[in-house]
């Protein structure tokens, strides 16, 4: 998993990547999935880190928008929220990635 730190890390997200991958955000304006190629999954976690909202299958081209109390969002790869059962209420940790 990474975590995009800077201004330019967040901008950019996800966008022109070919594959999927997991990526931490810190913002609370929401986020936009243009010039994506592929649609992903996105959890919204409280200072605790537990999932408060969550999307499956965001598609290309969307918006999505959360309430302004919660500031991390993990995109992940589509199917992940299914796969791993994840739900609201949930807790999630991160390991810190070397790359």
């Amino acid at each position: 998993m990474v975590e995009a730190n800077t201004l330019v890390e967040k901008l950019v997200g996800l966008i022109g990547s070919k594959k999927p991958r997991a990526i931490v955000l810190r913002t609370r304006f929401g986020i936009h999935t243009f010039g994506l190629r592929f649609p992903i999954d996105c959890l919204i976690l409280d200072r605790e880190g537990r999932v408060v909202d969550m999307r499956e299958q965001l598609l290309p081209g969307r918006i999505f928008f959360w309430s302004l109390r919660y500031s991390t969002i993990v995109e992940l790869p589509v199917g992940t929220i299914r796969k791993s059962k994840t739900k609201i209420g949930d807790e999630i940790q991160f390991e810190r990635s070397t790359n």
